[in-house]
């Protein structure tokens, strides 16, 4: 720190000033922060009400889940004092026959069938008919003979499995979601193991990693070459270029979407082009696949790869490769080992934008990508909008973005832009 800056830092006290003049300077500087922290507030406002408040809110529903807790909290309390181990006391069993009596009534046992259907598929018709069974009943009767009529009603009530699992979803905070989402579950005796159903999560994740990871190298391979052909035009054709390059941003996302529907459909434009000049006797199936999602989102995203090279390559000296070339360098060698290294702060730029927003992409591989082209992103959707399941909707998207992050780390300390040596 230089002299100035050493006197600019040091107290009022210790510049030479009165007491009276350094509780004004003191006041004058306070002021001073208050502005800027004023300037600065409705953005930090902005920030913490668009991002930081939703991403708590997810992380705190991934592990919050109180539906069955408020559904039958007596049953819930009588059930923490079972073994585990045959079928639990009459108290237990007529508690839950006057619980599901008061849940038909009230029009809310499909909300218990589904909580406990989500932890042990096909009980959902098992707690709905047996609900129905209860409503006919009367309360003295269910008061009195409650359990007989619990067991008399289903077999499925006698079985541990189905108890062990109403207590493991009644819980209000747990880690079941997260399991889901690693396509795990808790054995019997508490343990984890991998899911004996469906187990999905996983290969839709690599699925998603896969199809980013090829995007990001496909709009590398044809962004780099346009962005240097561009930066060596003169200034009024390379923006020219560069409006061509903006033009899908002014173009809705819908529309593009929907444009190589027209183009990959099995009488589109392709087919119809490849049929028509002989390079095929029958139609390909593009679409509904992962080849259309990734042909449709590298269409979409090349922009986010041109843009960062084009501005680092516009501010590279062209001297520097002249050089090279006059001390003797072929024009590959001087490229490799001049021009690239520079261009690195714009390629990296460019990769970690393109891969972050094709990890978390919806529209397009939903329109166009069908089954076989969907990434996780759609699952997310899916148990948001269809399933109504949001508890696992939040553990998924707190996982996808606990990836970019640490895929993030990785980035920052393998090929991070203090790790670039140019030249």
């Amino acid at each position: 720190m230089s002299a100035t800056e050493l006197h600019d830092a040091s107290p009022p006290a210790a510049q030479g000033l009165s007491r009276e003049e350094a509780r004004v300077a003191a006041r004058a500087l306070n002021r001073r922060r208050l502005v800027a922290f004023l300037l600065v507030a409705p953005l930090l406002a902005f920030v913490i009400f668009a991002f930081f408040a939703p991403v708590a809110t997810m992380l705190h529903r991934s592990v919050h889940n109180p539906t069955v807790v408020e559904l039958i909290p007596g049953t819930l309390e009588l059930l923490q004092g079972w073994s585990g181990e045959g079928t639990p006391p009459d108290a237990v069993l007529t508690s839950m026959a006057v619980d599901l009596k008061r849940l038909a009534q009230e029009r809310t046992s499909g909300k218990l069938a589904e909580e406990l259907n989500r932890g042990l598929p096909g009980t959902s018709s098992v707690v709905k008919s047996t609900a129905r069974k209860m409503r006919r009943a009367d309360d003295a009767e269910l008061q009195a003979n409650g359990a007989a009529l619990l067991l008399a009603a289903h077999d499925k009530w006698a079985e541990p499995l189905l108890w062990s699992t109403l207590r493991e979803v009644g819980r209000s905070y747990s880690e079941r979601n997260f399991l889901t989402a690693l396509d795990l579950e808790k054995d019997p005796e508490g343990g984890i193991r991998q899911r004996e159903s469906a187990r999905i999560y996983i290969q839709l994740y690599g699925k998603t990693l896969k199809i980013a990871v090829i995007i990001t190298v496909l709009t590398l391979l044809l962004g780099y070459p346009l962005a240097y052909v561009i930066t060596g035009m003169s200034a009024k054709v390379a923006g020219i270029m560069l409006i061509f390059v903006l033009l899908p941003f002014w173009t809705s996302l819908l529309v593009r979407t929907t444009s190589w529907i027209a183009l990959l459909q099995t009488n589109g434009v392709v087919n119809s082009f490849l049929m028509g000049v002989g390079l095929t006797g029958e139609p390909f199936e593009m679409m509904y696949t992962e080849f259309a999602t990734i042909v449709a989102m590298t269409h979409i995203l090349l922009p986010f790869m041109v843009l960062p090279l084009y501005s680092v390559m516009r501010g590279i000296d062209p001297s520097y490769v002249r050089a090279a070339l006059s001390l003797g360098s072929g024009p590959i060698a001087a490229f490799i080992r001049v021009y690239f290294p520079m261009t690195l702060p714009g390629l990296s730029a460019g990769a970690l934008l393109v891969f972050i927003i094709s990890v978390g992409y919806y529209i397009t591989p939903a329109l166009v990508g069908g089954t076989d082209g969907q990434m996780i992103s759609n699952i997310i959707a899916f148990h948001m909008q269809q399933s109504n399941n949001w508890e696992l909707a939040a553990a998924l998207g707190t996982l996808l973005l606990f990836l970019i992050i640490v895929l993030y780390w990785v980035y920052d300390r393998l090929v991070g832009a203090k790790n670039i040596k140019l030249g």
